[in-house]
């Protein structure tokens, strides 16, 4: 999970406030389908953040309460399913003061179909839809700086490097820096 993720979601569980209350659509990829995050997803998405390949990269994956409460991201997540199997979470924040409008993701998607650009499709479609639906123009998203399987992906997606947020995130016991990404909406790819 991201380092801009922790910074807003650390108020006490409570909701940016800067965020409007909406009911999340049911959005169609090109191979994967984003519907709004149920409570039964809960416990199956830990599973898929407990695998080792997901796990590195989420400090809370063995903590199941705190786990679950940043997936639930406040109703802000949708699940990721391909062919109606649960395989992946997406969570957002989007900021809608009109002078600083953009929307910042998070995604995990499980071990067992990573690199099968199921992620980024998942990306695109939400970033379709904000831009669409509710005309922003900026995302970003802010993997590990050492997680290099994030970064090809994300790169794909359009997003690019636009700076190391240094010591941001302890991974295996040991601060390591992120890596802030961005993307204009005319540059999705």
């Amino acid at each position: 999970m991201g380092a801009v993720w922790r910074c807003i979601r650390s108020r006490a569980g409570a909701p940016p406030a800067y965020s409007d209350a909406m009911a999340l659509p049911v959005i169609q990829g090109e191979q994967v389908t984003l519907r709004p995050l149920a409570e039964a997803d809960l416990e199956p998405l830990a599973e898929i953040i407990r695998e080792p390949s997901v796990a590195r990269w989420w400090g809370e994956s063995d903590e199941p309460e705190r786990l679950r409460e940043n997936l639930r991201m406040d109703g802000d997540a949708w699940a990721i399913e391909l062919d109606g199997e649960l395989i992946g979470w997406l969570g957002f924040v989007e900021e809608t003061e009109p002078e600083y409008r953009s929307v910042a993701f998070d995604i995990s998607v499980s071990e067992r179909v990573q690199g099968r650009g199921l992620g980024p499709d998942a990306l695109r479609a939400a970033i379709r839809w904000f831009a669409s639906e509710r005309g922003h123009h900026r995302f970003t998203i802010d993997p590990n700086a050492g997680n290099e399987r994030a970064i090809k992906a994300y790169s794909a997606v359009g997003f690019k490097p636009v700076g190391i947020t240094r010591r941001a995130e302890l991974v295996d016991g040991e601060w390591t820096d992120g890596l802030m990404m961005d993307l204009l909406i005319e540059e999705l790819t």
